[in-house]
């Protein structure tokens, strides 16, 4: 059993800036559970776009409003809290934040901490 602190994780290699979000990642790859966990903060705005091509992503939100739109499908979805989004199909999609949004992100297979958004929206791996 163990126990892991958001505030462990900040200013870490666990705390990843990218444009319009900060990941905090108290749970990677390396930690062996078969899945990544994430505090996700969206900075209001956007759309900002995002398409994990090798990862299926579930969000609960905790805080916050935003719309997420499907790409393929042009559909759009409000978030707000208690609001679960699954990205199940590697779904190619944008974030608009309306506030600045609070999500806890689960990452199948695990993210191992080192991928960053490439100009697709996709992690590189």
């Amino acid at each position: 059993m163990k126990t892991k602190s958001i505030k462990s994780c900040i200013n870490t290699n666990r705390d990843v800036k990218g444009i319009g979000f900060r990941s905090i990642r108290p749970l990677l790859e390396r930690d062996g559970l078969g899945f990544s966990i994430h505090k996700t903060i969206i900075n209001e705005g956007g759309p900002y776009h995002w398409h994990y091509k090798h990862h299926l992503e579930a969000c609960f939100c905790v805080d916050g409003y935003g719309k997420l739109q499907n790409l393929a499908t042009g559909e759009v979805f409000n978030i707000e809290p208690d609001t679960l989004y699954i990205l199940d199909q590697n779904d190619n999609h944008t974030f608009t934040a309306l506030t600045n949004v609070i999500l806890i992100s689960v990452f199948n297979p695990p993210i191992t901490g080192n991928e960053i958004h490439q100009k697709d929206g996709s992690y590189r791996i």
